[in-house]
């Protein structure tokens, strides 16, 4: 509907000689505050004042030339300054339930990407380093952002970016040659691996010679690569248990060292567009006169960087898929680190480097308002808080469901511990700091995952109850404020998920979808479905809002439950 009034509205004022595009119509199109000064309102006063008119003459002169009101529109008035735009809600409600219904998983899908590539880099934990909460910021975002690339009609390409190599590794090679047991790294590796390293890093003596066995681990030494391939292989399979209870999925898993064999070609190409130059014994690229400062390519001691490794697979990308665009879901203190690896590859002329995006996150933070620290050995396993989070739905479901089976009550908490942590994630934007709260998460009333997974199951409710089947769309009579109410709001969810897509910014669907719970809640108090005279037409507008809440969901990584 919004896009008609924009067209509208376009259309009235070119013949005004007004040429504004419908982003900028769009961005001034308001929603009045009551029903009776209509659905969408169009404030005439910047218009008016490029051609030096009165605001209420210009908002009459457009209605002009609008004409005839539409056949969706009760009626296009004039209110002083504004143009109110009354729909016609019967009609709206007709069309939209039989095109959510028809269209049901597909409701709200464009193709608007026209299926070319976006490659979306996101989770990228390291590997012999726990999969800890400060790694789940950037597995819940670019999963969701990975899904709504591919809802509005782009092919995304999901990879997991593995941290295999860099001079961590060299610190934890030498803590587990001092510190190591065999036994344990068996029994629980990652647990005993994430300890040798905390304790290497505890003392500043060790830093010369972990050095040293990077650089080692670096020139091939067979003893050193079969340790480290030893603890990326225990990793691997830690990651795959953790991305398969979230229910992740990728469709590449690369790897830092896979690019170790092209830095040299990547320092010679560099040097090639005079861009590389030594400085104190170690390879940079300058790049203050870009306000970016400089980036270091090669230490002194020979060994690489981030940078060299990142440059390659940029371009090896490139080379693979041919991508409309890739995005980096990495966090915020990563910023300035991507804006120089984006600015080398354009130095070296690759056009698409302008295609390459950071979307970056705020930090994960304790309840005291200090961030996990890894390093210091302060950081929490994500396996625990799931195991946390699991027990907490549990005890939920069974003050509702006492005689529920074991098996079911398992899956079941499952799913609401998986909504919780999502949506706790996800309903701020993105590039905010949040406290990382389970308890709060899990509740089951308020502005959380659990709540609006309730909320589906309730309209569930609603329908197993029905005795009605039949599936021909019923006559509707006057509507109720809270059924125009939620119309309306299913009718946002294509103009939502564009919205979130053009800001990649998860947390516009998961707010829409927060509302539009509530909304559903407010219509189901207020008008009773089964038994009303609007029984038929009521239970079609609790499953169109079934879809499309679960459609909205589904945006987000959270699986809707048909009983709570």
């Amino acid at each position: 509907m919004k896009e008609l009034i924009i067209k509208i509205l376009k259309n009235a004022l070119k013949e005004k000689g007004i040429k504004l595009k419908e982003e900028e119509i769009e961005n001034l199109l308001e929603t009045p505050p009551s029903p009776d000064m209509g659905d969408y309102a169009f404030p005439c006063f910047s218009v008016a004042e490029k051609l030096k008119q009165e605001p209420h003459e210009m908002a009459l002169e457009i209605r002009e030339k609008i004409g005839t009101s539409p056949v969706d529109f009760e009626s296009i008035q004039t209110a002083g300054p504004y143009i109110n735009f009354f729909m016609d809600r019967k009609n709206l409600a007709r069309n939209l339930i039989r095109e959510i219904l028809s269209e049901k998983e597909n409701f709200g899908k464009t193709n608007l990407g026209n299926r070319k590539k976006i490659v979306v880099e996101f989770s990228s934990p390291n590997i012999a380093k726990p999969f800890g909460v400060s790694h789940l910021r950037s597995t819940i975002i670019g999963n969701s952002i990975a899904n709504i690339c591919e809802f509005v009609g782009f092919k995304p390409v999901r990879m997991n970016y593995l941290g295999d190599w860099g001079t961590q590794f060299g610190k934890l090679i030498l803590g587990y040659n001092k510190f190591g047991n065999q036994n344990k790294l068996e029994k629980d590796p990652i647990k005993h691996l994430f300890d040798v390293y905390v304790r290497v890093n505890k003392s500043k003596k060790y830093e010369d010679e972990a050095r040293e066995w990077f650089k080692e681990l670096e020139d091939g030494n067979k003893d050193v690569v079969r340790l480290w391939e030893t603890f990326r292989d225990l990793s691997l399979k830690e990651f795959e248990k953790i991305y398969k209870i979230l229910g992740i999925n990728f469709d590449v898993c690369d790897r830092e060292s896979m690019y170790n064999k092209k830095i040299g070609r990547i320092a010679e190409m560099l040097k090639e567009k005079k861009l590389l130059r030594k400085s104190e014994g170690a390879l940079i690229v300058s790049l203050k006169k870009y306000k970016l400062g400089v980036c270091l390519i090669e230490k002194s001691d020979g060994t690489t960087l981030y940078a060299t490794r990142d440059i390659a697979s940029a371009i090896d990308r490139y080379r693979r898929y041919k991508f409309k665009k890739m995005i980096y879901e990495v966090g915020q203190e990563q910023e300035l680190y991507f804006k120089q690896v984006f600015k080398i590859l354009e130095l070296m002329g690759y056009d698409w480097a302008k295609n390459c995006v950071h979307i970056y996150h705020g930090l994960y933070l304790n309840k005291d308002g200090k961030r996990f620290a890894t390093r210091k050995g302060k950081t929490v396993f994500l396996e625990d808080i799931i195991s946390e989070t699991v027990s907490l739905a549990k005890k939920e479901i069974q003050k509702r469901v006492p005689k529920i089976s074991e098996k079911e009550l398992e899956e079941r908490a499952l799913k609401i511990a998986i909504a919780a942590i999502f949506y706790g994630d996800l309903k701020n934007n993105r590039t905010n700091n949040i406290v990382f709260d389970i308890e709060r998460f899990i509740s089951f009333e308020g502005d959380t995952g659990p709540y609006i997974q309730y909320s589906y199951a309730r309209a569930g409710s609603i329908l197993r109850k029905a005795k009605q089947k039949d599936k021909k769309q019923s006559n509707i009579n006057e509507l109720e404020t809270k059924e125009v109410g939620l119309i309306k709001k299913l009718s946002q969810f294509r103009e939502i998920v564009l919205n979130s897509y053009k800001n990649l910014n998860p947390s516009v669907i998961a707010n829409y979808s927060y509302q539009l719970a509530q909304i559903f809640n407010e219509f189901y108090h207020a008008c009773p479905v089964i038994g009303s005279e609007q029984e038929s037409f009521r239970l079609e507008l609790v499953e169109a809002f079934r879809q499309v809440l679960k459609n909205s969901l589904s945006l987000l990584g959270i699986e809707t439950l048909e009983e709570m």
